[in-house]
């Protein structure tokens, strides 16, 4: 893989940029698409159903590498469970992704912030402006996970379409060195964030209809793939009773409407009863199920709950064999 400084050395020869191009071209992510080289000339409605059409081809790509993905899910699911933390990093839109992804783990699963944690290559302000050379560097990568005093129980995942992104391909080497779980998601075969990972799910949904615009299916894909990651990752976890998010976080008007609409379809009890178990239960979704369904108190929904780490299903057997 070529360093950052041979890459800035070699845009600095006649020509420029000659090596990086050379090994952009070999990326099917990247590859150019002559039939649609006049795209540009098609009414709105046909580039719109030449558009869609792409979209379609990107769940049978990600179904293609389903059992790589549940083995990436299993191993993230067992270092969480043990205190870990699962880490996106990633440049660009790889970046925004993992951030994305991680800032809805905390309101859909009442995770703490720092269980899911998103790095983008540049800090903060690249979510909204690109930081120049920010992807270029393996380093910056190792001193974004240095500073959140990285453990072997954490699992981090490297998110590039290209696969070559040294930012991302950083944060996996510099993990898999520590003892931490990798994962390595990217959008082209035998890519180098793969090959660093010890998960590499790699994701081959083709050339894009923009040429190099991997926001697109390679986006999509991506998209697709940390939605698992994290959803069955919560699942494992105790986060859900059946597919009821029992762990939302009630921060607003409909997420309180939703949490009472949850308890309902978990139990099937009335108003009062559900509006007296969240009252006893501090609006905790989860335990609030299990006052009404257990015949428990706040309290003691509290202890089984802790006893069975958090699994409701758990907690409840819990009850009916006492």
């Amino acid at each position: 893989m070529t360093s950052t400084t041979d890459a800035n050395a070699d845009a600095a020869t006649p020509g420029g940029y000659g090596e990086l191009q050379a090994q952009l071209a070999t990326l099917t992510t990247e590859a150019f698409r002559p039939e649609l080289a006049e795209i540009d000339q098609l009414p709105t409605a046909e580039i719109a159903r030449i558009m869609n059409g792409e979209d379609t081809t990107v769940p049978a790509a990600v179904a293609d590498k389903l059992p790589q993905i549940a083995a990436a899910i299993d191993a993230t699911a067992e270092r969480m469970a043990r205190g870990g933390r699962l880490i996106y990093a990633g440049a660009g839109t790889a970046g925004r992704l993992g951030v994305l992804d991680a800032s809805e783990c905390p309101p859909t699963f009442n995770t703490d912030p720092s269980e899911v944690i998103g790095l983008i290559a540049g800090g903060p302000s690249a979510m909204v402006k690109a930081v120049e050379g920010a992807e270029d560097s393996k380093e910056l990568a190792a001193a974004d996970l240095d500073a959140l005093n990285l453990t072997a129980d954490d699992t981090v995942v490297g998110i590039s379409a290209s696969g070559r992104t040294p930012y991302a391909i950083g944060a996996v080497e510099h993990a898999r060195a520590g003892g931490a779980l990798t994962i390595g998601l990217s959008c082209n075969a035998d890519s180098g964030l793969a090959a660093a990972a010890e998960h590499g799910l790699e994701i081959v949904v083709g050339p894009e209809l923009l040429t190099g615009s991997t926001r697109l299916k390679a986006g999509t894909a991506q998209k697709l793939v940390l939605n698992m990651l994290s959803t069955i990752t919560m699942i494992r976890l105790g986060k859900t009773y059946g597919n009821l998010m029992v762990d939302v976080r009630a921060s607003n008007e409909k997420l309180r409407a939703r949490s009472r609409r949850i308890v309902s379809l978990a139990t099937g009890a009335s108003d009062e009863e559900i509006e007296a178990a969240l009252a006893a239960t501090d609006g905790e979704v989860k335990n609030a199920i299990l006052t009404i369904l257990g015949g428990v108190d706040g309290p003691t929904a509290a202890t089984l709950l802790a006893d069975s780490q958090g699994h409701l299903r758990a907690a409840l057997a819990a009850v009916r064999t006492t």
